[in-house]
């Protein structure tokens, strides 16, 4: 009778766990120390040829690039990097200001001893591309704007006044799954899918979101105040500077 019972529980046990999560996107996961306390998340996705190394926008993580970056290998090495305050990168208290933010980027080149790497940066990134470039221009091979070419000091009050006005759409997207609150990952993939015509990897989700035990999406695990700073301690851009080939994609 005792053995029966272990072995209910057992069986209960292993329905309620759930099995863990395998990133299936091919990177080697590494970290590099920037700063005092802190490190950054670097993935490799090997490939041969010049580096390319991808710098995530706000909010993202380097995962982002997981379904993108090994397109990229068969001509480049390709890095990602997640910046500080995000997915498995340190998150300090400080440290969110735009210079430090390309700091930390140039610390990991050093680091990882990259040669004329091409840094390649989304929206927000524009503030690490063109704060390396227009310093370090010799320490890099070229500079791509992904739909980064703005200047994240400008006022853009009128802007979203503006934005406000717009009339609402006919067709809203659906709602989150059921179980708003805490979905699980594949059904918010698949209402990111119906909604918005496209989906995060999943490994993005799984960096941007905390877990509850049992598998399901719960709060972001980054607060929103870093979010805000970065946008607060923003660079000016000063592209007169950069002495490397640019390519900008907007």
């Amino acid at each position: 009778m005792y053995l029966l019972t272990l072995l209910l529980s057992v069986a209960i046990t292993t329905q309620r766990s759930p099995v863990p999560w395998q990133d299936p996107s091919p990177h080697r996961v590494q970290f590099v120390i920037v700063d005092k306390d802190v490190r950054l998340e670097v993935l490799d996705w090997g490939g041969a040829g010049q580096p390319v190394v991808l710098l995530a926008g706000l909010g993202n993580t380097a995962h982002v690039f997981d379904d993108f970056a090994p397109k990229l290998t068969k001509t480049n090495h390709v890095y990602g990097i997640t910046r500080r305050g995000y997915g498995m990168s340190s998150h300090p208290d400080a440290g969110y200001n735009g210079q430090r933010l390309a700091d930390d980027v140039l610390r990991v080149l050093e680091t990882l001893n990259l040669v004329s790497p091409v840094l390649a940066g989304h929206s927000i990134a524009e503030e690490e591309l063109t704060a390396i470039g227009a310093q370090h221009s010799e320490r890099i091979g070229g500079l791509i704007y992904l739909d980064a070419l703005t200047d994240p000091t400008m006022d853009r009050s009128e802007y979203l006044a503006l934005y406000q006005k717009l009339p609402t759409l006919r067709n809203p997207p659906p709602r989150p799954p059921r179980g708003e609150t805490h979905p699980t990952f594949h059904a918010f993939l698949d209402w990111q899918k119906r909604a918005n015509d496209f989906t995060y990897p999943e490994g993005e989700l799984r960096n941007i979101y905390l877990s509850t035990p049992d598998g399901r999406m719960s709060y972001f695990r980054t607060p929103a105040q870093v979010n805000d700073t970065i946008r607060a301690q923003a660079l000016k851009p000063d592209y007169a500077k950069i002495r490397v080939p640019v390519l900008a994609l907007n």
